[in-house]
């Protein structure tokens, strides 16, 4: 029986989100294992948490796919007492291998399907990047929605469109809008980017109370969705990426949601 390999999946993976598309501060790519490891059993998850890699464990996995990189800055010691130590140890012993995709799949994917689920139309990019065959490319979208609605409305329509229970807005419930921005993950860099578009309204992750007063002020409302709120679409998607690139691979994906419950 031929296995597939870790470079098989590797080299399907940088075809379609390129490595040289990811931001300068970004590490994507393999984060552990061999690359003629076997890769028969993928699993897909939003980030290699302890949670994440137990389920690798359990379910026999060969390769953990993910969306965050485990490793974003050095490491000097290997070994059960920090937190990324553990997770390369765990995945080490049980010859499980760790590919992430993160800004590439952002500026090559990401944005795209976040827009697509807002329906935003005459879309123009938020953060240009970078540029490939003449085409540029970057993090997140200006657009116009089908109609006007109220910050409220599209709330409602931002929690329906990905599957959440709770968003906050920063801003006046009842002003209309229908020029938007959405930027899947951490926004608070993308404020200025979607001033500069002329969007009324931005729609992403991790606003501080400072940074959404002050946008707020700036003219600008803000629809905090959440981290994970919006980049988990990137799961399903990846999903069915790798049974259609690879029928011969099981993939399994991560039981996860949100990191925190609103009480």
């Amino acid at each position: 029986m031929t296995h597939l390999t870790v470079r098989d999946i590797a080299e399907k993976l940088e075809q379609a989100y390129p490595r040289r598309m990811a931001m300068d501060w970004d590490n994507p790519g393999l984060q552990t294992g061999h690359m003629d490891g076997k890769a028969d059993k993928i699993m897909v998850a939003l980030d290699a948490t302890d949670e994440v890699v137990e389920q690798c464990v359990c379910a026999d996995a060969d390769l953990l796919v993910t969306h965050h990189p485990l490793l974003m800055s050095g490491i000097r010691k290997v070994n059960d007492e920090s937190m990324a130590g553990r997770r390369i140890l765990a995945m080490a012993e049980h010859r499980i291998s760790h590919y992430a995709i993160h800004t590439n799949y952002d500026a090559a994917m990401m944005s795209d399907l976040a827009a697509d689920r807002l329906a935003l139309w005459d879309r123009k990019i938020l953060e240009i990047t970078g540029e490939t065959d003449g085409k540029p490319y970057g993090i997140g979208y200006a657009g116009r929605l089908s109609a006007p609605v109220t910050a409220r409305e599209l709330c409602a329509l931002v929690k329906k469109a990905f599957g959440l229970e709770a968003v906050r807005l920063f801003g006046a419930p009842d002003r209309k809008v229908q020029y938007a921005a959405v930027s899947p993950g951490s926004g608070k860099s993308m404020i200025g980017p979607a001033l500069a578009s002329g969007a009324e309204l931005l729609i992403t992750g991790d606003i501080g109370h400072h940074d959404g007063l002050d946008a707020v002020d700036q003219g600008l409302m803000i629809i905090d969705a959440g981290h994970y709120g919006i980049e988990h679409i990137f799961i399903g998607h990846m999903e069915g990426w790798l049974k259609e690139a690879f029928p011969q691979a099981e993939v399994l994906t991560a039981r996860v949601k949100e990191p925190f419950v609103t009480l």
